[in-house]
């Protein structure tokens, strides 16, 4: 046993110890630490109900109704349709986790984080998204052993696990073409802060939805042409978007299955944004491996999106995603090294991790195809 080994018994042993706990929690020194010990365990198994009081303040619109400006708590019931006694303790939940702010007046207005969410609709659309999760997560034992034969986010998301991806009609990719859009505006300005493509002359986006981050390129660099590669129905959605955004000209929509067709070719730089992660080992690599037969020798592949063992966001990575993903039914969350090793198997060198201002969302690599 290594000297860790043993120190973690013994941290683990007065852990445990009842007779510790309340030393701890009455000793000067070890009391900040102890109650601080106390709220996060707290915070584990009080999540879920944190969870569905952001989720009744996102269904009742309570967010959009304060950005109005401070009213009272009967002003706010009657707005949301709610008794005097749901509304008020529905707003005390909502000002303990900062979503609301009580005023002086015995007013209330949005707190910092509800006033985040105003800035970042595709949060709301989570939320909303969030009752299929906590379905598939009702047993998470089960899911684990695999004894669930069909989740719901598998079947909402029809292309995870889906041996005939290319054929899904268009109604069942509605949801979540319009929550993929919601989510990546988040973090398509981040990506393209973070990496110039000035220098670029063309962008091929795989399964890139309905456009978004490629709008979001095109429109900052005028000269830059723009390809994106997905699913047929998607892709048809992407086509009618870049019409309506004047992008026509500078835009080349193709419709397929990354696992079965061809990536079409012309670009001096392809991107995967959210895609590995949705993808087991297998998958992802081939699809690495697609990207890098359309690349020219100097090429860049630029892979962004979450990734496990983010420092301050650990549990984001390897606890939501991880289990998100498992309950898709495909994918899992990678780290920084895991995915560059993944491309430096491909001939992608050198490959450098890229800051973005906020890791927490998105993480990004930039490789180079080598000769």
């Amino acid at each position: 046993m290594s000297i860790f080994d043993s120190w973690l018994g013994v941290r683990n042993h007065l852990l445990a110890s009842p007779r510790f706990q309340r030393w701890a929690s009455a000793f000067p020194l070890t009391r900040p630490i102890a109650q601080k010990r106390a709220r996060e365990l707290f915070d584990i198994v009080a999540g879920f109900v944190y969870s569905q009081i952001l989720f009744a303040c996102v269904r009742l619109k309570l967010f959009e109704i304060l950005a109005e400006g401070p009213q009272s708590a009967d002003e706010l019931a009657k707005r949301m349709s709610l008794p005097p006694e749901g509304a008020i303790r529905l707003l005390r939940a909502a000002v303990s986790l900062r979503l609301v702010a009580p005023c002086e007046d015995k007013r209330y207005a949005l707190g910092e984080l509800g006033a985040a969410m105003i800035g970042n609709p595709g949060i709301a659309a989570m939320v909303e998204h969030h009752a299929m999760v906590y379905s598939d997560l009702a047993d998470p034992v089960a899911l684990l052993r695999g004894e669930v034969e069909r989740t719901v986010l598998s079947s909402y998301w029809s292309y995870a696990a889906n041996a005939d991806a290319a054929n899904v009609d268009e109604q069942s990719i509605d949801g979540y073409t319009a929550l993929m859009s919601d989510s990546q505006s988040l973090i398509a300005g981040d990506v393209l802060d973070a990496y110039s493509l000035k220098d670029h002359t063309c962008l091929l986006d795989v399964g890139g939805g309905d456009g978004t981050f490629l709008v979001t390129a095109a429109k900052r660099w005028p000269h830059l042409k723009v390809i994106l590669f997905d699913l047929p129905a998607v892709a048809e959605r992407a086509r009618a978007r870049f019409q309506r955004e004047g992008l026509a000209d500078r835009a080349t929509v193709v419709g397929g299955d990354v696992m079965r067709d061809p990536l079409p070719e012309g670009a001096d730089v392809v991107s995967l944004v959210r895609v590995l992660h949705d993808h087991d080992d297998e998958e992802a690599l081939a699809i690495i491996k697609a990207a890098r037969r359309v690349l020219p020798t100097g090429g860049t592949l630029l892979v962004a999106e979450p990734m496990s063992g983010t420092r301050g966001a650990e549990p984001i990575g390897d606890a939501y995603f991880g289990f998100y993903l498992l309950a898709m039914g495909s994918g899992r969350p990678r780290t920084p090294v895991e995915i560059e090793n993944m491309l430096r198997l491909n001939v992608f060198d050198p490959v450098r991790l890229v800051p973005t201002v906020r890791p927490i969302l998105t993480r990004l690599l930039a490789a180079t195809r080598m000769a």
